[in-house]
């Protein structure tokens, strides 16, 4: 009998030895891609693409109240599966079906927690799994990345956790961000030099805050949080002051999936702006019917200071009655579903419940209702959490849906604000756009009627919203989900020669790129974000606009240069979007567009908008034409500096 458990010691210490620093591998479903997992003192992973290495022995770790989970792990057991599934999207803003094809490898632990990774043949996650009863403080998590050659990073840094995510992107190398240096938000993307991009986010977001990574001082990232929050004080219409901060980033369920960490990875950019890795990484939606959810274009008055002028306008223009109702009138002709109405619209921002007697809300809706459009109204976050009983009060109106404004945080508790606040829109048939808002991380699967996220320098800031930044948002904000970014000015300048402000509000690029934003940013609320005045007057640029759908059936990359230009073609029933933007890197530009895409043995007619000959200095020069096309041709197009091309396929 000693002899047999003797024998069962040496047998257990022999499988513990040969578990401990053991290489446990997972492949992509088509082999690209590979995760190699150790068990040291740690949990260590590296990722290769091919032969490549990408990713050198990063570690996690999860640091709760009394225990640390990732520290001298236990295996007790591995299982293995592999998907491959085709889901239809509630709001498809890529591709109206989604497919989700991975392999994934789960790794149970002692001490009741489980880590899951997948790997898909365009990228890699993974997450914490813990099993354990009541409540638990999660004091920290590790997440340290560590790169084995000097990478090209795109961040946007913020000294403060109080942030609207929208700083413009810096671009340094990865063995220059040094410890010292300000933090960034997510998301991160990294472009090596073996050819490979590396986009870095987190998926299904819940009761946790969002995380932020700074310099691990030695070529790599580590991850840092803010605390949740316990006690708050006054600080304006539109804020609150932190007072007293707990030890513990989160307290939530001790039986919960952690949020993933996820990296979109290919040697073809066109990839990155094209994933869908936030959704198929997220929680399903929990909505029994979304049928009501209506995604769509809004004529919006902020930008352009709700002057509209002109000969048709027989009234004095501004926050008030007759303005909104031309602002009406307007979106009925083009078949704008929505109108929003943004600061001024109540007699306080702190009072939801009393509108502005120069705008009279509910004859607006009643007038709205009558020409077949949706009223939208702008919200400060505190005056929503100040009077939660809203959503209803507003869905008893008449109102559409709401945008919420000036969050300025991702803690715990703003993370949950989010939450609360879509599901109970829900519960009201309610559609909500987040202003001041962190990045999409898995919450529009869960509940769609939120429609998009802002967390991005758009168009608002005038002469500060560049080209030179904004051909990022394809490869980074817009490739996690929908961006709120403004677009529609018909007013158009070069940077050298930029003046203006409201209310003859104007942006830099040229006209035909305002025009191709539309097909090339994504967000299931997009703004028209100029005066109807201007748009009357630019009739042909208003029709193409506004035909252009905010859902799509299929979405194809045509061609993409990380920050200098993308070729996007979109395709919704019978018809083709493509836009093209590019920055001002060169005098003008030469692509050549592939209709490959096409379907064959069938002419289209298209109707393009392109940069005129002067664009390069006059900005608003452009040309419009008219030409057919097929599968299989090849045409080239020039885009002037800050420039762009559009056009559509029928």
């Amino acid at each position: 009998m000693k002899r047999f458990v003797l024998l069962c010691v040496v047998f257990f210490l022999f499988c513990s030895v040969g578990i401990y620093g053991k290489n446990i591998e997972l492949k992509s479903p088509d082999g690209s891609l590979g995760v190699d997992i150790q068990l040291k003192d740690k949990i260590y992973y590296s990722v290769y693409a091919g032969n490549e290495l990408l990713l050198k022995d990063c570690s996690m770790s999860l640091d709760l109240k009394d225990e640390v989970l990732g520290r001298s792990p236990k295996l007790r057991n591995i299982r293995r599966n592999s998907v491959d599934e085709t889901v239809k999207r509630e709001i498809p803003m890529k591709n109206a079906e989604v497919r989700n094809h991975y392999n994934v490898l789960q790794m149970d632990m002692d001490g009741d927690y489980s880590v899951e990774f997948r790997a898909y043949d365009n990228g890699v996650a993974y997450r914490f799994i813990t099993i354990k009863k009541g409540k638990r403080e999660v004091l920290d998590e590790e997440y340290s990345i560590n790169f084995p050659d000097s990478y090209l990073a795109h961040l946007s840094q913020t000294e403060s956790f109080k942030t609207s995510c929208e700083v413009p992107y810096t671009h340094i190398k990865t063995t220059e961000y040094k410890n010292i240096d300000q933090m960034s938000y997510f998301p991160v993307l990294l472009e090596t030099n073996n050819g490979y991009n590396i986009l870095i986010s987190e998926a299904d977001l819940y009761d946790y805050p969002c995380m932020f990574i700074k310099s691990s001082g030695n070529n790599g990232f580590r991850s840092v949080f803010p605390k949740c929050p316990l006690e708050f004080g006054e600080d304006g219409d539109r804020s609150v002051k932190i007072l007293r901060e707990a030890d513990y980033i989160a307290k939530t369920s001790g039986s919960r999936n952690f949020p993933w960490r996820f990296f979109v990875i290919s040697n073809d950019v066109r990839d990155i702006v094209s994933n869908e890795m936030v959704y198929n990484l997220s929680s399903p939606c929990e909505l029994v019917d979304y049928s009501w959810i209506k995604p769509g274009q809004v004529s919006w008055e902020w930008w352009n200071g709700a002057t509209p002028y002109g000969p048709d306008v027989n009234f004095v223009s501004g926050y008030n009655l007759d303005t909104y109702k031309y602002f009406i009138d307007f979106a009925a002709r083009y078949d704008i579903p929505y109108i929003l109405m943004d600061e001024g619209w109540a007699l306080s921002t702190q009072d939801p419940y009393t509108p502005n007697p120069q705008v009279n809300v509910h004859e607006i809706v009643r007038y709205g209702k009558e020409k077949g459009v949706g009223v939208l109204l702008w919200l400060t976050w505190l005056t929503v959490e100040k009077h939660f009983d809203l959503f209803k009060t507003f869905s008893e109106w008449g109102i559409s849906g709401i945008k919420i404004d000036f969050m300025d945080r991702s803690d715990q508790w703003m993370v949950n604000f989010y939450e609360r606040v879509v599901k109970a829109a829900a519960e009201n048939h309610l559609v909500i756009d987040f202003h001041g808002a962190f990045k999409p991380a898995g919450l529009e699967r869960r509940y769609p009627n939120l429609l998009s996220y802002e967390g991005v320098r758009g168009m608002e800031y005038m002469g500060n919203c560049i080209p030179e930044n904004s051909l990022y948002f394809p490869f980074i904000r817009n490739a996690v989900g929908p961006m709120d970014y403004t677009p529609g000015a018909m007013i158009s300048m070069q940077p050298e020669s930029y003046k203006a402000e409201r209310p003859n509000a104007a942006s830099i690029g040229t006209r035909a790129y305002q025009l191709a934003l539309y097909v090339v940013f994504e967000s299931a609320i997009q703004m028209l974000a100029d005066n109807p005045t201007l748009y009357y007057r630019n009739q042909d640029c208003t029709e193409f606009i506004t035909s252009v759908p905010v859902t799509w059936d299929k979405t194809e990359v045509l061609d993409a240069k990380v920050g200098e230009y993308v070729v996007i073609a979109r395709n919704k029933n019978r018809k083709w979007y493509v836009g093209a933007i590019c920055n001002g890197k060169e005098t003008r530009r030469e692509l050549t567009i592939d209709f490959s895409f096409l379907k064959e043995s069938r002419e289209y007619r298209m109707t393009s908008f392109e940069d005129g000959i002067n664009a390069g200095n006059q900005a608003m020069d452009y040309r419009k034409k008219e030409s057919t096309v097929k599968s299989g041709d090849k045409i080239k197009i020039e885009l002037a500096r800050n420039g762009g091309w559009a056009a559509v396929l029928e």
